[in-house]
């Protein structure tokens, strides 16, 4: 199995038309154009941010194989394949295959809270059915089950597709467990804290942000490698106080109108969310409002010269 993902991965936005009845193709080919030429390595499609959840399974496969055949191995395309039910989620992954897809993430069973057991299981019979490397996705906030190092840790030595994680507990320390517990065979993507995920081993980062500022969010990653910490920790701040202003006020996933409202207002519209989440439309003046602050900072990420392409100085 050979397989080698690095770097800033956007988890993306599902593109749907202005009435949120059927997966936008246009915008989406649109949309991974303008990944690709900003130089993004990598994408994850039907992630959280993708809204999987709410997506039919013709969808799924359209959506699947549009991206595959369109990115056409300009950059690596991983599918998320996770489901409550494991022979759903063997399905899906055995189809992300079919069609092409370079691997998968995958989160645990979600809402039945499983045991350590009941995860492994799953995994198994994944890993069982299919070739493709697989990205473990652990974010507690959804999928209501936490995946210690150490389970980490059993998955990664039981099944030889399971290479790379998603860590998303909101505990940066995680990095730095899940490296050590694997003796580094785990390949840590962080799910946050970019920065400091870096410097306690992580790869790469999945990352939500490449829907509205692909350049400014792929490249802090670059810098990092690169040894330039101080241009990467200036894009961070930035990236920090577009959160802020998104937060606010919202639930935990209340990003996910705004990163469509913004991807929209940079150039490449792409639909607004399908319920229950929010719609930045029924967010009114506030929406608004928050979108002119949010505007504000992107072109102060533009107009750096880290992420402008302009020499600076390490």
């Amino acid at each position: 199995m050979t397989h080698h993902f690095r770097g800033s991965y956007t988890v993306a936005v599902t593109p749907f038309t202005e009435d949120g009845s059927a997966i936008d193709v246009a915008a989406l080919k649109r949309f991974l154009d303008w990944q690709v030429a900003v130089g993004v390595p990598g994408i994850i499609v039907l992630g959280t941010t993708g809204e999987f959840l709410t997506v039919t399974d013709d969808e799924r496969s359209l959506l699947v194989e549009t991206t595959v055949k369109h990115v056409a191995g300009r950059m690596k395309v991983l599918v998320g394949t996770m489901n409550a039910h494991t022979p759903r989620a063997v399905r899906y992954s055995r189809e992300a295959e079919e069609l092409g897809a370079d691997g998968l993430m995958i989160l645990p069973p979600y809402y039945y809270t499983p045991t350590e057991d009941e995860i492994f299981h799953y995994y198994r019979a994944i890993c069982e059915a299919v070739a493709l490397p697989i990205m473990l996705y652990n974010n507690p906030f959804t999928s209501n089950v936490d995946m210690p190092a150490k389970l980490v840790g059993r998955l990664t030595r039981a099944f030889e597709n399971i290479r790379y994680i998603k860590e998303a507990c909101m505990d940066v320390a995680r990095v730095f467990d899940i490296v050590e517990e694997t003796e580094g065979v785990m390949n840590v993507f962080a799910g946050e804290r970019i920065f400091e995920s870096y410097q306690l081993g992580a790869v790469g980062y999945v990352n939500p942000y490449g829907n509205y500022i692909p350049r400014a969010s792929s490249r802090i990653w670059d810098l990092l490698v690169e040894g330039r910490a101080e241009q990467a920790k200036r894009i961070q701040n930035v990236i920090t106080r577009i959160d802020h202003i998104v937060m606010e006020g919202h639930p935990r996933y209340g990003h996910q109108c705004y990163s469509k409202a913004l991807a929209g207002a940079v150039g490449y519209p792409v639909g607004d969310v399908r319920p229950p989440l929010t719609t930045f439309a029924q967010l009114g003046e506030e929406g608004q409002h928050r979108l002119k602050q949010l505007m504000a900072l992107i072109a102060e990420l533009d107009a750096m010269p880290a992420v402008s392409g302009e020499h600076v100085a390490a």
